[in-house]
């Protein structure tokens, strides 16, 4: 079965780079090129950027005049760009969206969606009963929407000839049990900033978060880069908070924006899809903002008042969690949401029964008299927690 990965439709700092990868080491037969309203001449660069030999497995969705000029071999055909160059005889693809546009389809494929509800469009479900489809399906059918690799053997089963992947091609799967808990640094007067971070890791956690709001910008690279060896040595998740020009520099795995920061899509326009963006959340209405923005994950809280963080945001309390998560799952928003804010061991299985991925914690550990052990305590109580709610 043949799959396909779909570009975002920004462009990317080493974007042309991670199309040849697609392409060469990660198994995709094309990528289509789609970036609607984007210039000619801006499309020119990234199609000159990938090598000339990996250009017949392209295909445009715009542009259709570069195609022959650049050696693309196949142009994707929609309401922008409803029919092809004249005497155009490379391949041909264009979107359906129904079993009864298939009968009269001549292309050499077509993509229908949504098969599954959307990954990159939140709360955009698929009206289509995938197990009914079987007697319409052919070789040149394939599947988009809401497509994953865990998703590819029903997919096939099914008899499509292939799918495509938007958001699950290029993005970064966050690892659900990393993303149990979070520690976010604070200097305290026990703990420096890099000193806490690696006593979290020697307790077990998985994921960090530099967080320093009141560090020179000298200091905070310096924290930035020692604290991604120790995070990259020990196989854990860094993030920076709010600093989305540090995340490359030291090499970070993605940056977390506060409601003040930075907007999500901006930074994913900086930062490119494999980077993990994360956003601060106190209401639905924000988590349902960052998720159309293209966040990968949601800080949510507070939980309860904390020192840690000036000019809070109302206090949740269980009742706000249970509440936002039953949204979040009514929409179909599926994004991890990590509990924050004044979190003590006692809260963890009230929160983590609200329907939370997880927890973050920074002052109940920095303040206890053994950060590590603290650290290793918390994460067996939020495992304990999320057994039982299983």
């Amino acid at each position: 079965m043949h799959v396909i990965a779909i570009t975002p439709p920004y462009f990317y700092p080493g974007e042309a780079d991670a199309i040849a990868q697609a392409l060469c080491e990660r198994g995709f037969w094309r990528v289509h090129i789609r970036k609607p309203g984007a210039s000619p001449e801006r499309m020119r660069q990234l199609l000159e950027a990938v090598p000339a030999g990996l250009r017949p497995r392209l295909s445009v969705h715009d542009c259709f005049g570069l195609a022959r000029e650049l050696g693309i071999g196949g142009v994707h055909l929609n309401s922008r760009n409803p029919v092809a160059p004249d005497g155009w005889n490379g391949i041909t693809s264009r979107s359906l969206h129904s079993v009864d546009e298939i009968a009269g389809m001549s292309d050499d494929y077509a993509f229908l969606s949504p098969v599954f509800p959307s990954i990159s469009k939140p709360g955009y479900h698929s009206g289509i009963d995938i197990e009914s489809l079987q007697p319409y399906l052919n070789d040149r059918i394939f599947a988009l929407g809401g497509v994953t690799a865990e998703k590819l053997p029903l997919i096939e089963a099914c008899g499509f000839g292939g799918a495509a992947m938007l958001g699950a091609a290029w993005g970064t799967r966050i690892d659900r049990d990393a993303f149990l808990l979070q520690f976010i640094t604070h200097p305290t007067t026990r703990h420096g900033v890099v000193a806490g971070a690696q006593q979290a890791i020697n307790g077990g956690c998985s994921w960090v978060q530099l967080r320093n709001k009141d560090a020179s910008p000298g200091t905070l690279t310096e924290e930035a880069l020692a604290i991604a060896e120790i995070c990259h040595n020990a196989g854990a998740t860094f993030i920076i908070d709010d600093h989305v020009e540090l995340v490359n520099i030291s090499g970070a795995d993605g940056v977390h924006l506060g409601k003040n920061d930075m907007p999500v899509d901006e930074a994913r326009e900086i930062l490119g899809p494999a980077k993990i963006i994360g956003a601060t959340a106190n209401t639905f209405a924000d988590i349902e903002a960052a998720a159309r923005q293209g966040a990968d994950y949601i800080g949510l809280g507070p939980f309860r008042f904390t020192t840690t963080k000036k000019n809070l945001s109302p206090m949740l309390g269980p009742e706000g969690y249970r509440e936002i998560m039953q949204r979040c799952r009514q929409a179909g928003i599926n994004l991890p949401v990590v509990a924050i804010g004044g979190i003590t061991q006692a809260d963890i299985p009230t929160i983590m029964a609200t329907g939370v991925n997880g927890i973050a914690a920074s002052s109940s550990i920095l303040s206890s008299a053994d950060p590590s052990a603290t650290t290793a305590a918390l994460l067996a109580s939020i495992r304990d927690s999320r057994n039982d709610r299983s």
